[in-house]
């Protein structure tokens, strides 16, 4: 017999000698993945950011590479929708890069901006839909990933 096989008066190695399985090691199923759904959201944000900060100097340079929409209910000038994603591509990028510094604040403050963002872009759907579904759709997935993880708490 190998030393590895338990004999008759020792419990297997997966028991605690009570009858009963170990204790968990984690609180939820969560605790090793979820930490990698944050770490990815963080960098989603970033991406997301700058390409919305890019998408406003677009709208901002050159008007012709959006559609436009004659009786849209939220009609804006195309350059104050610039403005806007400029502003709200800043403000993700900068609380995305927070969010991987790892500060606490930065995981709801995250589930805040990026749901402005969210709103934003439906508002902007007529000008630009497919990236405004696509960002939408990335969005939402983000405010998931942020909302599903519990630290642990010490």
């Amino acid at each position: 017999m190998s030393s590895a096989s338990p004999t008759p008066d020792q419990p297997p190695p997966w028991r605690s000698g009570t009858g009963q399985p170990p204790p968990p090691t984690s609180v939820n199923q969560f605790s090793e993945w979820a930490p990698g759904l944050v770490i990815f959201a963080g960098v989603l944000m970033l991406i997301n950011g700058f390409f919305e900060a890019f998408r406003g100097i677009m709208a901002i340079a050159d008007d012709d590479v959006f559609l436009t929409t004659p009786r849209y209910v939220f009609r804006f000038d195309l350059t104050g929708w610039g403005w806007v994603h400029v502003i709200t591509g800043a403000v993700v990028a900068l609380v995305g890069g927070f969010l991987l510094a790892g500060a606490r604040w930065a995981r709801w403050a995250a589930v805040v901006v990026v749901s402005l963002s969210a709103l934003e872009n439906f508002l902007d759907l007529p000008y630009y839909p497919f990236w405004s579904i696509i960002v939408i759709a990335a969005d939402v997935f983000i405010i998931w990933a942020l909302c599903v993880y519990r630290p642990e708490r010490t």
